[in-house]
């Protein structure tokens, strides 16, 4: 798959970049990674990179979308990246490219592109792209090397998650030979205003604790107004909020939105994936996430997750 994936980016001209909606760090991550490498391996092709706006990631270099006419995907291959479901592809013009190409390390849940080198044993898109970029001898840049490991970084939990290994932290080494300050990132992704401290504090407020000892937030749209934060914000990056009570096996954020009630799911040990698969979700083992339609159905969801403790006593 792998020598298909690079045949692909050798053929086309044109290559368009795509990633997830609300991307994180790896979505970005990967997308500039690969952007800028192969605008230095192959000056002549026309690189460019679509989606919503980088919104907390911002400060990535090179991060902004491009603007990219309808036109440019006559003829062009389409790479979507650090995306297990269609439906979360940011701008699905994708699908109008001459041919598509995806990399992932979401749990395989469908077929989206011509060619799809999926494999989950990877901690970030991040770490499955710079082993690709690396083993087939491309040219990285130090933006480059400094994208990926931003992405390897905040998808493996700062190498805290379980998902991290031996070849993760071999990556990393790799990476880190570029010349970039890891300590220039951990300040963009640790340092915060008084305000968000404060804000995070009052999350921490709103705890709850089921029978079976899950921990969960609810965020009413009210509570999401009053913020003056995107629902999707909200839902993300105040889930860990909840990671390290003792005691707390799993944890739940329910965000009201416009869309219904995103839920976002972390385990400690349990494999909480094929929950979120229930409720039309997906994403890994331990950190997956789904949308439900009302708050009825959220709480029966936290009850799926209390019966997972109980059945494993």
């Amino acid at each position: 798959m792998h020598k298909k994936a690079l045949t692909l980016i050798q053929k086309f001209d044109t290559i368009i970049i795509h990633r997830h909606k609300n991307p994180d760090g790896d979505a970005i991550g990967s997308q500039v990674g690969l952007a800028e490498t192969l605008k230095a391996t192959f000056p002549e092709k026309h690189i460019f990179i679509a989606g919503d706006g980088a919104g907390r990631f911002a400060f990535m270099e090179n991060s902004t979308p491009d603007d990219i006419p309808d036109e440019t995907y006559d003829g062009a291959l389409a790479i979507v990246l650090d995306c297990g479901a269609s439906f979360l592809i940011s701008d699905d013009r994708y699908k109008t490219a001459a041919a598509t190409l995806r990399f992932d390390h979401h749990l395989k849940c469908e077929d989206i592109c011509d060619v799809d080198i999926v494999d989950s044993s990877y901690e970030s898109c991040c770490g499955l792209l710079a082993d690709f970029l690396i083993k087939n001898k491309l040219t990285l840049t130090d933006l480059a090397a400094k994208s990926l490991f931003t992405g390897m970084v905040t998808d493996s939990g700062r190498f805290r998650f379980d998902s991290t290994t031996s070849n993760t932290f071999r990556l990393a080494s790799l990476l880190t030979k570029y010349d970039f300050k890891p300590t220039d990132i951990y300040a963009n992704l640790y340092c915060e205003e008084l305000s968000a401290v404060q804000t995070r504090a009052s999350f921490a407020m709103k705890i709850q604790l089921t029978p079976a000892h899950n921990a969960y937030i609810y965020n009413t749209a009210a509570d999401v107004a009053a913020l003056g934060m995107p629902a999707t914000s909200v839902s993300r990056a105040y889930v860990w909020v909840m990671g390290d009570i003792k005691g707390v096996e799993n944890w739940v954020n329910f965000t009201e939105s416009d869309d219904g009630i995103l839920c976002e799911l972390r385990s400690r040990s349990f494999n909480i994936n094929p929950i979120a698969v229930k409720y039309g979700g997906g994403g890994h083992a331990k950190a997956s996430g789904c949308t439900v339609p009302d708050r009825e159905t959220a709480m029966k969801l936290l009850s799926d997750l209390d019966e997972l403790i109980t059945n494993a006593r």
